[in-house]
């Protein structure tokens, strides 16, 4: 059995919309029978993953996702910069000798085909570009430009001394995807696939990706499960949603014709105390990051720290809605994971609901221990309602440097 870390967060809300629907409202779920707030995994995730905090803590280690990679290759083929450079958007001085933008367009259009299904070429507008997004490793990135450096200065002869590819072939696979023409199904594979072994790693030192997963749809080899989950949050009180009606006011209107109002608008929000769980599989993280048990350490790190300080940025400048989680309960063990979200299933309703949510989570956990036998091997609590427990004590004990 792996070893599991869980973090049990609550995170208490003021007015908001963290994290809206389709229709622009606060996300909502039934639970217990009763309307409760809700932020999406998904949104958290996105929020932690694109943080200054992750960039301070794992800068260098962060992979990029995106549809527009075939657009950058083009980019850094007609530039001659490093592709990172144009990736980020930095300027720098040419690496290399820049191809013309038709000859750019075909070998871009080639490399860019090995890692998934582009659109049609009557739709690109500064290069190839996929119909779904590809998470990239920053080794990965170094190893497609280290391929076009290899094309940029032997793009003219038939084979490379550096790779084992047909470049001349590559050219002509490039060519038929910018005319979307047919091309041989044996020779599309076998070139993708020889493209795929130099510039794709299976298991590396990309944080995000050894955390959340990647999804591949066209080279599956290259997926990655993900070592950690991500709860929705939700609140563990019912929730009304409510609808706020503003005006904004034109600064040059003095009011000797008209007296109404600019603008009219209408917004929804709620607020809410959310509990959000987080199960990480030790294990798997570290075997993702390729055995790079230091890395891992500093990757439990930041994700904990982000969890408990950073929030999805949705309408932060109409409601100020910057919160740090007041209680943060952390486990290791071997045992088989569980949530204790079954402490909420009947909707608090107390005046001192954060107090109530503390008392009701450690004794749900406690409950369960009497039943189930220790679910867990030590725990470490952080709780800043009550002042006791630090922040730092609790990265400790995420990271294993704990007494």
């Amino acid at each position: 059995m792996s070893e599991f870390i869980q973090l049990h967060i609550l995170a208490s809300y003021p007015p908001s919309n963290l994290n809206r629907d389709d229709l622009g409202r606060p996300k909502t779920a039934m639970m217990g029978g009763s309307q409760r707030l809700r932020v999406s995994s998904q949104s958290l995730k996105r929020a932690w993953r694109t943080s200054d905090l992750f960039e301070e803590s794992l800068h260098g280690f962060i992979g990029i996702r995106t549809r527009s990679m075939g657009e950058m290759i083009y980019g850094a083929m007609v530039s001659g910069q490093q592709l990172m450079n144009v990736v980020t958007g930095e300027s720098s001085d040419p690496a290399r000798s820049p191809l013309s933008e038709e000859d750019a367009l075909i070998w871009s259009a080639g490399v860019a085909g090995a890692y998934g299904a582009l659109e049609s070429s009557k739709k690109w507008e500064k290069g190839p570009r996929y119909k779904q997004m590809i998470h990239f490793r920053p080794s990965e990135i170094q190893a497609i430009d280290n391929l076009i450096a290899t094309i940029s200065g032997e793009h003219e002869t038939n084979t490379s001394e550096n790779v084992d590819i047909d470049l001349k072939e590559l050219k002509n696979y490039g060519a038929h995807l910018v005319q979307e023409k047919n091309y041989d199904e044996k020779k599309k594979n076998k070139l993708n696939q020889q493209i795929r072994n130099i510039t794709l790693f299976k298991k590396d030192t990309a944080a995000d990706i050894a955390m959340f997963g990647r999804m591949m749809a066209d080279a599956t080899e290259y997926n990655a499960e993900a070592a950690v989950q991500v709860a929705h949050a939700i609140t563990v009180h019912e929730v009304a949603v409510e609808d706020d009606y503003f005006t904004a006011v034109d600064d040059l209107n003095r009011g000797e014709e008209n007296l109404g109002a600019a603008h009219l608008g209408e917004t929804e929000f709620a607020a809410g105390l959310f509990y959000l769980y987080i199960c990480i599989n030790h294990d798997l993280l570290v075997e993702n990051l390729g055995g790079d048990e230091a890395l891992a350490n500093t990757t439990l790190r930041a994700l904990t720290e982000a969890a408990v300080k950073i929030a999805p940025t949705g309408k932060q400048a109409s409601f100020a809605s910057r919160a740090y989680a007041s209680y943060l309960l952390a486990e290791r063990g071997f045992q088989q994971p569980r949530s204790l979200s079954v402490a909420y299933l009947t909707a608090l309703r107390d005046q001192n609901l954060l107090e109530s949510a503390i008392t009701s989570l450690l004794d749900t956990c406690e409950k369960m221990d009497a039943v189930y036998g220790k679910c867990s091997d030590d725990r470490c609590e952080m709780n800043a309602y009550a002042g006791k427990g630090t922040l730092e004590e609790v990265l400790d004990f995420v990271a294993g440097n704990h007494a």
